[in-house]
Protein backbone atom coordinates (compact mmCIF):
# COMPACT_ATOMS: atom_id res chain seq x y z
CA UNK A 1 0.00 0.00 0.00
CA UNK A 2 1.33 3.44 -0.94
CA UNK A 3 0.59 6.72 0.82
CA UNK A 4 1.14 9.56 -1.67
CA UNK A 5 -1.79 11.01 -3.62
CA UNK A 6 -0.98 10.36 -7.29
CA UNK A 7 -2.97 13.29 -8.71
CA UNK A 8 -4.09 16.76 -7.68
CA UNK A 9 -7.37 16.55 -9.63
CA UNK A 10 -9.11 13.26 -10.44
CA UNK A 11 -10.99 14.67 -13.43
CA UNK A 12 -7.82 16.22 -14.88
CA UNK A 13 -5.95 12.95 -14.34
CA UNK A 14 -8.70 11.12 -16.21
CA UNK A 15 -8.70 13.55 -19.13
CA UNK A 16 -4.92 13.55 -19.52
CA UNK A 17 -4.86 9.72 -19.44
CA UNK A 18 -2.62 9.53 -16.38
CA UNK A 19 -1.87 5.85 -15.62
CA UNK A 20 -3.95 4.46 -12.71
CA UNK A 21 -2.58 2.69 -9.66
CA UNK A 22 -1.72 -0.99 -9.42
CA UNK A 23 -1.94 -0.82 -5.65
CA UNK A 24 -4.27 0.75 -3.07
CA UNK A 25 -3.44 4.01 -1.37
CA UNK A 26 -3.75 5.03 2.28
CA UNK A 27 -4.86 8.64 2.71
CA UNK A 28 -5.67 9.75 6.25
CA UNK A 29 -8.92 8.03 7.22
CA UNK A 30 -9.53 6.73 3.69
CA UNK A 31 -8.37 3.90 1.49
CA UNK A 32 -8.25 4.73 -2.21
CA UNK A 33 -8.37 2.35 -5.17
CA UNK A 34 -7.82 3.60 -8.74
CA UNK A 35 -7.75 0.50 -10.95
CA UNK A 36 -8.58 2.09 -14.33
CA UNK A 37 -9.19 5.42 -16.00
CA UNK A 38 -12.16 7.24 -14.51
CA UNK A 39 -12.72 4.62 -11.79
CA UNK A 40 -12.12 5.64 -8.18
CA UNK A 41 -13.18 3.87 -4.98
CA UNK A 42 -12.96 5.58 -1.61
CA UNK A 43 -13.56 3.59 1.55
CA UNK A 44 -13.41 4.77 5.18
CA UNK A 45 -10.87 2.74 7.16
CA UNK A 46 -13.39 2.50 9.99
CA UNK A 47 -16.26 0.78 8.17
CA UNK A 48 -19.10 -0.29 10.50
CA UNK A 49 -21.25 -3.29 9.63
CA UNK A 50 -24.09 -2.39 7.30
CA UNK A 51 -22.36 0.66 5.80
CA UNK A 52 -24.11 1.79 2.62
CA UNK A 53 -22.57 1.18 -0.79
CA UNK A 54 -23.00 4.22 -3.06
CA UNK A 55 -22.12 4.22 -6.76
CA UNK A 56 -22.04 7.64 -8.43
CA UNK A 57 -21.52 7.69 -12.19
CA UNK A 58 -21.38 10.49 -14.75
CA UNK A 59 -20.01 10.95 -18.23
CA UNK A 60 -21.65 7.87 -19.75
CA UNK A 61 -22.33 10.49 -22.42
CA UNK A 62 -19.08 12.40 -22.80
CA UNK A 63 -20.59 15.81 -23.57
CA UNK A 64 -22.76 15.91 -20.43
CA UNK A 65 -20.16 17.68 -18.37
CA UNK A 66 -21.90 19.41 -15.46
CA UNK A 67 -22.49 16.19 -13.45
CA UNK A 68 -18.87 15.22 -14.10
CA UNK A 69 -17.75 18.54 -12.62
CA UNK A 70 -20.08 18.08 -9.63
CA UNK A 71 -18.58 14.65 -8.86
CA UNK A 72 -15.05 15.97 -9.41
CA UNK A 73 -15.69 18.68 -6.80
CA UNK A 74 -17.04 16.14 -4.31
CA UNK A 75 -14.01 13.86 -4.83
CA UNK A 76 -11.64 16.80 -4.35
CA UNK A 77 -13.26 17.71 -1.02
CA UNK A 78 -13.22 14.09 0.18
CA UNK A 79 -9.52 13.72 -0.64
CA UNK A 80 -8.68 17.05 1.02
CA UNK A 81 -10.58 16.14 4.18
CA UNK A 82 -13.11 18.95 3.71
CA UNK A 83 -15.92 16.37 3.46
CA UNK A 84 -16.19 13.33 5.73
CA UNK A 85 -17.02 10.01 4.08
CA UNK A 86 -19.46 7.73 5.91
CA UNK A 87 -20.23 5.27 3.08
CA UNK A 88 -18.30 2.97 0.78
CA UNK A 89 -18.08 5.04 -2.41
CA UNK A 90 -17.43 4.12 -6.04
CA UNK A 91 -17.11 6.99 -8.55
CA UNK A 92 -17.18 6.15 -12.27
CA UNK A 93 -16.60 8.53 -15.18
CA UNK A 94 -18.31 6.48 -17.87
CA UNK A 95 -16.76 7.40 -21.20
CA UNK A 96 -13.40 9.20 -20.78
CA UNK A 97 -12.56 8.92 -24.50
CA UNK A 98 -15.73 10.81 -25.45
CA UNK A 99 -15.23 13.25 -22.56
CA UNK A 100 -11.81 14.22 -23.93
CA UNK A 101 -13.25 15.27 -27.29
CA UNK A 102 -16.54 16.68 -25.98
CA UNK A 103 -18.74 14.22 -27.84
CA UNK A 104 -21.79 12.25 -26.66
CA UNK A 105 -20.09 9.05 -27.83
CA UNK A 106 -17.48 7.93 -30.37
CA UNK A 107 -19.00 4.86 -32.05
CA UNK A 108 -22.23 3.92 -30.25
CA UNK A 109 -24.43 5.34 -27.52
CA UNK A 110 -22.95 3.76 -24.38
CA UNK A 111 -26.22 3.97 -22.47
CA UNK A 112 -27.68 1.45 -24.91
CA UNK A 113 -24.83 -1.03 -24.33
CA UNK A 114 -25.40 -2.30 -20.79
CA UNK A 115 -27.30 -5.39 -19.69
CA UNK A 116 -24.97 -7.37 -21.95
CA UNK A 117 -25.88 -5.41 -25.10
CA UNK A 118 -22.19 -4.56 -25.61
CA UNK A 119 -21.76 -8.09 -26.91
CA UNK A 120 -23.85 -7.17 -29.95
CA UNK A 121 -21.58 -4.24 -30.89
CA UNK A 122 -18.07 -5.73 -30.67
CA UNK A 123 -16.45 -3.07 -32.89
CA UNK A 124 -17.72 -0.06 -30.92
CA UNK A 125 -15.15 1.46 -28.59
CA UNK A 126 -17.93 2.01 -26.05
CA UNK A 127 -18.61 -1.73 -25.84
CA UNK A 128 -15.36 -2.62 -24.08
CA UNK A 129 -15.87 0.26 -21.67
CA UNK A 130 -19.49 -0.73 -20.92
CA UNK A 131 -18.32 -4.25 -20.08
CA UNK A 132 -15.63 -2.78 -17.83
CA UNK A 133 -18.18 -0.60 -16.03
CA UNK A 134 -20.47 -3.59 -15.50
CA UNK A 135 -17.57 -5.59 -14.04
CA UNK A 136 -16.60 -2.74 -11.73
CA UNK A 137 -20.19 -2.35 -10.49
CA UNK A 138 -20.40 -6.14 -10.01
CA UNK A 139 -17.27 -6.17 -7.87
CA UNK A 140 -18.41 -3.16 -5.86
CA UNK A 141 -21.90 -4.40 -4.98
CA UNK A 142 -21.28 -8.14 -4.82
CA UNK A 143 -19.57 -7.92 -1.43
CA UNK A 144 -22.17 -5.61 0.14
CA UNK A 145 -22.69 -6.49 3.82
CA UNK A 146 -26.08 -7.64 5.06
CA UNK A 147 -28.36 -4.69 5.73
CA UNK A 148 -26.36 -2.22 3.65
CA UNK A 149 -28.21 -0.12 1.13
CA UNK A 150 -27.06 -0.39 -2.47
CA UNK A 151 -27.53 2.96 -4.20
CA UNK A 152 -26.63 3.97 -7.74
CA UNK A 153 -27.20 7.42 -9.20
CA UNK A 154 -26.20 7.79 -12.85
CA UNK A 155 -25.95 11.54 -13.48
CA UNK A 156 -26.76 13.04 -16.87
CA UNK A 157 -27.79 16.23 -18.61
CA UNK A 158 -30.11 16.24 -21.62
CA UNK A 159 -29.56 17.28 -25.22
CA UNK A 160 -32.51 19.68 -25.04
CA UNK A 161 -34.38 21.70 -22.43
CA UNK A 162 -37.25 20.31 -20.38
CA UNK A 163 -40.60 21.48 -19.07
CA UNK A 164 -39.37 19.90 -15.81
CA UNK A 165 -35.69 20.87 -15.69
CA UNK A 166 -34.58 18.05 -13.38
CA UNK A 167 -36.09 14.59 -13.54
CA UNK A 168 -35.27 10.99 -12.68
CA UNK A 169 -35.77 7.75 -14.57
CA UNK A 170 -36.65 4.82 -12.31
CA UNK A 171 -35.70 1.57 -14.09
CA UNK A 172 -38.28 -1.16 -14.60
CA UNK A 173 -38.31 -3.16 -11.35
CA UNK A 174 -39.98 -6.40 -12.50
CA UNK A 175 -41.31 -7.91 -9.24
CA UNK A 176 -39.72 -5.36 -6.87
CA UNK A 177 -41.60 -2.50 -5.24
CA UNK A 178 -40.78 1.17 -5.78
CA UNK A 179 -38.79 2.59 -2.88
CA UNK A 180 -40.79 5.43 -1.32
CA UNK A 181 -37.79 6.54 0.74
CA UNK A 182 -35.81 7.04 -2.45
CA UNK A 183 -38.63 9.01 -4.08
CA UNK A 184 -38.68 11.31 -1.05
CA UNK A 185 -34.89 11.66 -1.27
CA UNK A 186 -35.20 12.74 -4.89
CA UNK A 187 -37.61 15.53 -3.99
CA UNK A 188 -35.10 16.71 -1.38
CA UNK A 189 -32.58 16.92 -4.25
CA UNK A 190 -34.91 19.18 -6.17
CA UNK A 191 -35.82 16.33 -8.53
CA UNK A 192 -39.62 16.50 -8.49
CA UNK A 193 -40.39 14.56 -11.65
CA UNK A 194 -39.88 10.80 -12.00
CA UNK A 195 -40.43 8.55 -14.99
CA UNK A 196 -41.31 4.99 -13.97
CA UNK A 197 -39.98 2.80 -16.75
CA UNK A 198 -42.30 0.00 -17.81
CA UNK A 199 -39.86 -2.28 -19.66
CA UNK A 200 -36.26 -3.53 -19.45
CA UNK A 201 -33.60 -1.29 -20.96
CA UNK A 202 -29.90 -1.39 -21.78
CA UNK A 203 -29.01 1.54 -19.55
CA UNK A 204 -26.46 1.53 -16.76
CA UNK A 205 -29.09 2.17 -14.07
CA UNK A 206 -31.26 -0.71 -15.29
CA UNK A 207 -28.25 -3.02 -15.20
CA UNK A 208 -27.38 -2.24 -11.57
CA UNK A 209 -31.04 -2.34 -10.55
CA UNK A 210 -31.87 -5.63 -12.21
CA UNK A 211 -28.67 -7.62 -11.77
CA UNK A 212 -27.17 -6.09 -8.63
CA UNK A 213 -30.43 -5.22 -6.79
CA UNK A 214 -29.42 -1.61 -6.24
CA UNK A 215 -31.86 1.26 -5.85
CA UNK A 216 -30.79 2.85 -9.11
CA UNK A 217 -31.80 6.00 -10.97
CA UNK A 218 -30.80 7.89 -14.06
CA UNK A 219 -30.87 11.56 -13.05
CA UNK A 220 -31.33 14.19 -15.77
CA UNK A 221 -30.18 17.44 -14.21
CA UNK A 222 -30.33 20.12 -16.90
CA UNK A 223 -28.94 20.77 -20.36
CA UNK A 224 -25.67 19.45 -21.77
CA UNK A 225 -22.90 22.04 -22.14
CA UNK A 226 -19.11 21.85 -22.70
CA UNK A 227 -16.59 21.81 -19.86
CA UNK A 228 -16.21 25.27 -18.36
CA UNK A 229 -19.57 26.55 -19.61
CA UNK A 230 -21.77 25.14 -16.84
CA UNK A 231 -23.52 27.28 -14.26
CA UNK A 232 -22.90 24.93 -11.34
CA UNK A 233 -25.21 27.02 -9.15
CA UNK A 234 -28.05 25.30 -11.04
CA UNK A 235 -26.76 21.98 -9.68
CA UNK A 236 -26.46 23.14 -6.07
CA UNK A 237 -29.38 21.05 -4.80
CA UNK A 238 -28.09 17.72 -6.13
CA UNK A 239 -24.56 18.62 -5.03
CA UNK A 240 -25.75 19.35 -1.48
CA UNK A 241 -27.90 16.21 -1.35
CA UNK A 242 -25.06 13.94 -2.52
CA UNK A 243 -22.65 15.49 -0.04
CA UNK A 244 -25.16 14.92 2.77
CA UNK A 245 -25.66 11.30 1.66
CA UNK A 246 -21.94 10.57 1.55
CA UNK A 247 -21.32 12.11 4.97
CA UNK A 248 -24.23 10.30 6.63
CA UNK A 249 -26.44 13.37 6.99
CA UNK A 250 -30.01 14.10 5.97
CA UNK A 251 -30.32 16.17 2.77
CA UNK A 252 -31.51 19.77 3.00
CA UNK A 253 -35.26 20.00 2.61
CA UNK A 254 -36.53 21.28 -0.72
CA UNK A 255 -38.96 24.19 -0.81
CA UNK A 256 -41.09 22.13 -3.20
CA UNK A 257 -41.88 18.57 -2.06
CA UNK A 258 -44.42 17.84 -4.79
CA UNK A 259 -43.81 14.81 -7.00
CA UNK A 260 -44.86 14.37 -10.63
CA UNK A 261 -44.92 10.71 -11.68
CA UNK A 262 -45.04 9.47 -15.26
CA UNK A 263 -44.76 6.04 -16.83
CA UNK A 264 -43.20 5.15 -20.15
CA UNK A 265 -46.09 4.22 -22.45
CA UNK A 266 -44.15 3.25 -25.58
CA UNK A 267 -40.96 4.00 -27.51
CA UNK A 268 -40.63 5.65 -30.88
CA UNK A 269 -38.35 3.28 -32.78
CA UNK A 270 -36.38 4.53 -35.78
CA UNK A 271 -36.53 1.43 -37.94
CA UNK A 272 -35.21 2.97 -41.16
CA UNK A 273 -33.91 6.12 -42.86
CA UNK A 274 -37.55 6.89 -43.72
CA UNK A 275 -38.24 7.81 -40.08
CA UNK A 276 -39.71 11.30 -39.67
CA UNK A 277 -40.31 13.01 -36.33
CA UNK A 278 -42.99 15.70 -36.58
CA UNK A 279 -41.71 17.83 -33.72
CA UNK A 280 -39.60 20.98 -33.81
CA UNK A 281 -35.86 20.53 -33.29
CA UNK A 282 -36.04 22.58 -30.09
CA UNK A 283 -39.10 20.90 -28.55
CA UNK A 284 -38.54 20.38 -24.82
CA UNK A 285 -38.72 17.14 -22.89
CA UNK A 286 -42.17 16.56 -21.32
CA UNK A 287 -43.90 18.75 -23.92
CA UNK A 288 -47.62 17.83 -24.03
CA UNK A 289 -48.90 16.04 -27.15
CA UNK A 290 -52.41 17.02 -28.32
CA UNK A 291 -54.88 14.21 -28.91
CA UNK A 292 -54.60 12.96 -32.50
CA UNK A 293 -51.23 14.60 -33.16
CA UNK A 294 -49.00 12.65 -35.59
CA UNK A 295 -45.79 12.35 -33.57
CA UNK A 296 -43.69 10.36 -36.03
CA UNK A 297 -43.88 7.97 -38.95
CA UNK A 298 -41.58 5.39 -40.47
CA UNK A 299 -42.90 3.92 -43.70
CA UNK A 300 -46.29 2.39 -42.87
CA UNK A 301 -45.76 2.81 -39.11
CA UNK A 302 -47.45 5.85 -37.58
CA UNK A 303 -47.19 7.09 -34.00
CA UNK A 304 -50.27 9.14 -33.06
CA UNK A 305 -50.89 10.83 -29.70
CA UNK A 306 -53.98 9.69 -27.82
CA UNK A 307 -55.95 11.22 -24.96
CA UNK A 308 -54.29 14.60 -24.56
CA UNK A 309 -52.22 13.74 -21.47
CA UNK A 310 -49.25 12.12 -23.22
CA UNK A 311 -45.89 13.88 -23.33
CA UNK A 312 -42.68 13.41 -25.31
CA UNK A 313 -39.34 12.54 -23.77
CA UNK A 314 -35.88 12.34 -25.41
CA UNK A 315 -36.98 13.04 -28.99
CA UNK A 316 -33.95 12.49 -31.22
CA UNK A 317 -34.45 11.55 -34.90
CA UNK A 318 -30.68 11.42 -35.46
CA UNK A 319 -30.16 8.12 -33.64
CA UNK A 320 -28.98 5.10 -35.57
CA UNK A 321 -31.57 2.81 -37.15
CA UNK A 322 -32.98 0.32 -34.69
CA UNK A 323 -32.64 2.63 -31.70
CA UNK A 324 -35.19 4.58 -29.69
CA UNK A 325 -35.92 8.03 -31.13
CA UNK A 326 -38.12 9.13 -28.24
CA UNK A 327 -40.43 7.96 -25.46
CA UNK A 328 -44.12 8.75 -25.13
CA UNK A 329 -45.03 9.03 -21.45
CA UNK A 330 -48.24 9.57 -19.48
CA UNK A 331 -49.11 10.57 -15.89
CA UNK A 332 -49.40 7.79 -13.32
CA UNK A 333 -49.87 7.31 -9.57
CA UNK A 334 -48.38 4.63 -7.34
Amino acid sequence: MISALPFDDFLAATLRQQPPLADTLSLGELTLSWPAAGMLRLTPKALPDGTDRVLLSAGVHGNETAPIEVLAGIVADLLAGRLTLAVDLQVLFGNPDAMRVGERYLDYDMNRLFNGAHQQQPLARESARAAQLEAQADAFFSSSPTGARRLHYDLHTAIRGSVYEKFAIYPFLHEREHNQEQLEWLTACGVNTVLLHSAPANTFSYYTSRHLLADSFTLELGKARPFGENDLARFASIDAALRALLSGQQPPRSADDSLHLFRAKYNLIKASDAFRLHLADDVENFTALPDGFLIAEDGDTRYVASGGEERILFPNPKVQNGLRAGIVVEPVTL
